[in-house]
């Protein structure tokens, strides 16, 4: 009997330390925002309306954090070669973690970064491209191509950011 009750009590030592640490381990995991699929249509929407409104037939991508595709619009009679440049500019402004014309600019002023156009072959510095800033945390990224100025490409992405109600929305910048 004493050596069942000393397997019976090992066991229950064991198993509260497996799962004590357990919880420990878990707790020390760090949590992630993630950006909404249907948020994130949405979003999307709001900046191809936008351009249509103002008289620009553009395409739309929203990168996640990690620089994947979430959603893409193309809206009607939008070039094909506008698909490829906002899901590249979704992409750089995320990865970059700011405003794809700043990087455009300072890669003209500074010769010496011109090694940031080539960093590899997602990277598009060309104005139209924000990264999706929420409480803090850069969670994705929004681009638009196919407006006849850069500025147009960023003011239908700002729309997608007020959407999704993002720390900045780069407005007059």
């Amino acid at each position: 009997m004493t050596t069942r009750f000393k397997e019976i009590s090992l066991g229950i030592v064991t198993l509260s330390i497996c799962l004590f640490s357990n919880y420990m381990w878990a707790k020390d995991l760090p949590l992630q925002r993630v950006l909404p699929l249907e948020l994130s249509i949405q979003a999307a929407m709001a900046a191809v309306k936008k351009c249509h409104d103002d008289g620009f037939k553009v395409s739309v991508a929203i990168v996640d954090q990690s620089g994947l595709l979430k959603v893409q619009l193309k809206a009607d009679g939008a070039g094909p070669h506008t698909l490829d440049s906002s899901l590249r500019k979704a992409y750089t402004a995320n990865s970059l973690r700011d405003s794809t014309h700043k990087y455009a600019v300072l890669v003209t002023q500074k010769p010496e970064l011109q090694s940031l156009t080539r960093l590899n072959e997602n990277i598009l510095l060309l104005g139209g491209g924000f990264p999706i800033k929420i409480a803090g945390e850069v969670v994705g990224g929004v681009g638009v191509g196919g407006a006849p100025g850069i500025q147009y490409d960023e003011v239908c992405a700002s729309a997608a950011l007020k959407v999704l109600q993002a720390d900045d929305i780069f407005e007059n910048k």
